[in-house]
């Protein structure tokens, strides 16, 4: 294992001491050492991994000097066109060092969201004609590794990318926590809204500790999962995925369970809903200023009034709330709120330490969710429905 400290001293000794990017549970203990041992100004937590390449890129012009990108492996979707339309060595040619958690690598047991991306890793990077290699666990190799990464970029300008695995990272605990002052937990604001919510209702959570917990509050009181789609991967679509469902549902309300990174890594999500004015939408953001499944580190989403955002963004109903008698006033009145309605609930950062994971898989999930949606007080012809079931 490498020591966090030695890795981003490393780096840092070769003039590469500028960060950016989104945080990985692969990488939680070097985004932390960083987080506590950087300026604000240079380890900068973006929205999304394109916007931490356009950073980096302004980093670069400014400068001259290498920044360095880190995100999980599934980031790499949201920096393909910035990578290749923005500094490959056909458009503006300027370097910055990626570090990618390698999440669902081939052999080594992960959630499913993670597998195809974790097989695809290599050869996507292949295609876009980016070198890599894959991080050595031993730190005397490992500073041979940057050092040529470091020549190869001086001299091409061409960006290189760092693929790290599972375990390359010996443990680092944040020191920087920082904390909020709510008194309400998420896991119980999540209960306390699924079970206020319409029979007929369903809802699509967003990806980590909050799928995960409404997964477990099910099973707490013996419900199924047909309601819910847990959305695993995908980070920051949620709202999107419930809207499709809602427009195309239209009697029946329809909720996202949404956090504050994932709001922030596509915010103008909200200006798409606030302008197609969905009646029966209800837009529910648990928000503890933190990426909490990947180690804690902040997000700005307690530096933002989303509320007032969302209601710029043509959201009927805004509702903010951070104390669970607060929420209870608010949930009694949502019967008779016309949507888009959003709702952010203010909560305290962290999790159970036994907080178990869905044990469905997510094509079960899938299919569950689609014949609750078209079976439950809606007439389809039957033939319809077998085809669904057949096809599912």
């Amino acid at each position: 294992m490498i020591s966090p400290r030695y890795f981003v001293e490393s780096l840092k000794s070769v003039q590469m001491d500028f960060f950016a990017g989104v945080p990985d549970s692969l990488l939680k203990n070097i985004c932390a050492y960083i987080t506590d041992h950087s300026s604000a100004d240079h380890n900068i937590i973006a929205a999304n991994e394109g916007a931490a390449v356009g950073l980096a890129a302004g980093y670069y012009l400014s400068t001259g000097k290498t920044p360095v990108v880190y995100m999980q492996n599934s980031g790499l979707g949201n920096i393909v066109n910035p990578l290749m339309s923005l500094t490959d060595k056909e458009v503006y040619n300027i370097p910055m060092l990626l570090l990618i958690g390698w999440r669902g690598e081939p052999g080594v047991k992960d959630e499913p969201q993670h597998v195809k991306q974790g097989k695809v890793t290599l050869s996507l990077l292949d295609a876009m004609g980016i070198r890599y290699t894959v991080l050595s666990q031993i730190e005397a190799e490992m500073l041979l590794q940057i050092n040529a990464a470091k020549s190869y970029m001086d001299e091409t300008k061409e960006s290189f990318a760092f693929v790290i695995q599972k375990g390359t990272f010996s443990d680092y605990n944040l020191n920087n926590q920082g904390s909020n002052e709510f008194s309400l937990d998420r896991e119980t604001a999540i209960q306390t809204v699924a079970s206020s919510l319409e029979p007929d209702s369903v809802i699509v959570s967003t990806t980590g500790m909050i799928s995960r917990e409404l997964f477990e509050y099910r099973e707490s009181v013996n419900q199924g999962h047909e309601r819910d789609f847990l959305t695993v991967g995908s980070m920051g679509h949620a709202s999107q995925i419930a809207l499709g469902i809602a427009l195309r549902q239209a009697d029946r309300k329809v909720y996202c369970f949404d956090g504050d990174g994932a709001v922030l890594m596509h915010m103008g999500s909200l200006a798409v809903i606030g302008s197609l004015h969905p009646a029966n939408y209800v837009h529910v953001v648990f928000n503890n200023g933190a990426h909490d499944s990947v180690g804690g580190q902040p997000t700005v989403g307690l530096q933002v009034n989303l509320s007032l955002v969302a209601k710029a963004c043509g959201y009927r109903s805004v509702f903010s709330v951070s104390e669970c008698a607060e929420l209870h006033g608010v949930l009694k009145e949502l019967p008779n709120q016309e949507g888009p309605v959003f709702l952010e609930v203010k909560v305290k950062k962290g999790s159970r330490k036994d907080l178990g994971r869905p044990t469905t898989t997510p094509i079960e999930n899938k299919k569950a969710l689609m014949r609750f949606l078209n079976n439950t007080f809606t007439l389809i012809p039957q033939h319809i429905l077998l085809e669904i079931n057949l096809k599912y």
